[in-house]
């Protein structure tokens, strides 16, 4: 449970910008390490970024195969770059928070999050999951397309699963059985930030009267 804590919601390492910058390729490249790309299914994959957010110009065959032989180029070894490694971690905390039968979504985020954690566990996705080094480019474009709906709800959802296991150890039950609601976390936040402003005063304040008198002894 608390290795989903490390879950990054802020990323160190960058997809190719040639998935973002408007495309000025040779229209040529299809081949993805020996994978030759669909137009038709480079089609329906757009499909799935515009109903996430995607605003940029729609990606294309040349543009995806130039990123992932951009990506390849990177990394020395045969298993993913640390791009893509940090985003599948990503879905994985989507994917514990959509399964989640205790966390209640505030918003809109939970299509979202079920979009991405249905195309992660599709065997049916864009570029295949065997592919070395990049055949999870797919996932974590489009993760990163859904991202700025998802980070606050993923934020959220991180704290509770912390306040969750607090308190069920405080109270000696196992988490696994701890009832804690998302209005239960709540509260254990406002709590919590109570305690710290309490705190606070204490260390800034001081217990001595603001002026001592002074007395002369005659």
């Amino acid at each position: 449970m608390n290795a989903i804590y490390s879950a990054p919601t802020s990323l160190s390492a960058s997809l190719p910008s040639i998935l973002e910058a408007p495309f000025q390729g040779s229209g040529r490249r299809h081949n993805i390490n020996g994978f030759d790309l669909r137009s038709a299914d480079v089609d329906r994959f757009n499909g799935l970024l515009t109903r996430l957010g995607r605003t940029q110009t729609p990606l294309d065959v040349d543009q995806l195969a130039s990123a992932a032989r951009e990506l390849c180029d990177r990394s020395t070894h045969d298993f993913s770059p640390p791009s893509i490694r940090q985003r599948l971690r990503r879905i994985a905390t989507v994917e514990q928070m959509v399964g989640d039968p205790q966390w209640q979504p505030a918003n809109d985020s939970a299509d979202a999050a079920q979009m991405i954690v249905d195309y992660a566990r599709s065997r049916d996705d864009l570029i295949p999951d065997w592919l070395p080094k990049v055949g999870r480019l797919d996932d974590a474009i489009v993760v990163d397309t859904a991202w700025p709906r998802l980070v606050a709800e993923v934020e959220d959802y991180l704290d509770y699963v912390r306040l969750r296991s607090t308190e069920a150890q405080r109270r000696g039950c196992n988490v696994a059985g701890f009832e804690f609601s998302r209005q239960d976390w709540e509260q254990a936040r406002f709590e919590e930030a109570v305690y710290a402003e309490h705190e606070r005063q204490i260390r800034e304040s001081s217990y001595l009267p603001g002026s001592v008198s002074m007395f002369r002894v005659h």
